[in-house]
């Protein structure tokens, strides 16, 4: 069962859009079921409010590097940190201890050097930045420590 959000005029909110996934706005009315909401592409939309989610204001810009950390954690919000890490090239997100990798379209060579696989080296999970080596090192211990 989905919890019922009630959004007021000036709730911050994410609507489905058709070029960019899903855009962010602010609700400038509510008439019933309809919201009508201005985003921050200027333009103004009516939606129904089951296809309005709530948008984390507290949201750092750079994201976070685990999604349970996320204050909503539905489709716009995931997707919206995502692109916030991966703007500033930081390509692995948790989720938990899920390690999510969104892929940079270029090479990463500082990523995978022998002195950053001996930064993770027993350090505990999450300690560090995601990575592959925190989740290889957590399993190797697991398996063989």
């Amino acid at each position: 069962m989905v919890a019922s959000v009630t959004f007021g005029v000036g709730s911050l909110v994410w609507v489905e859009d058709p070029d960019v996934a899903w855009i962010d706005g602010e609700v400038i009315s509510v008439n019933g079921e309809d919201i009508k909401v201005l985003c921050t592409s200027a333009k103004t939309v009516v939606v129904k409010s089951s296809n309005v989610y709530a948008k984390d204001a507290e949201a750092p810009p750079c994201g976070v590097d685990d999604m349970t950390k996320l204050a909503y954690l539905h489709e716009p919000g995931v997707l919206q940190n995502l692109k916030s890490r991966y703007d500033i090239n930081e390509i692995y997100t948790y989720t938990g201890n899920i390690l999510i990798a969104v892929n940079p379209f270029q090479r990463l060579p500082h990523l995978y050097n022998s002195h950053m696989m001996s930064q993770y080296k027993g350090a505990a999970f999450g300690e560090l930045s995601p990575h592959p080596f925190a989740v290889a090192d957590a399993a190797y211990r697991h398996v063989f420590l």
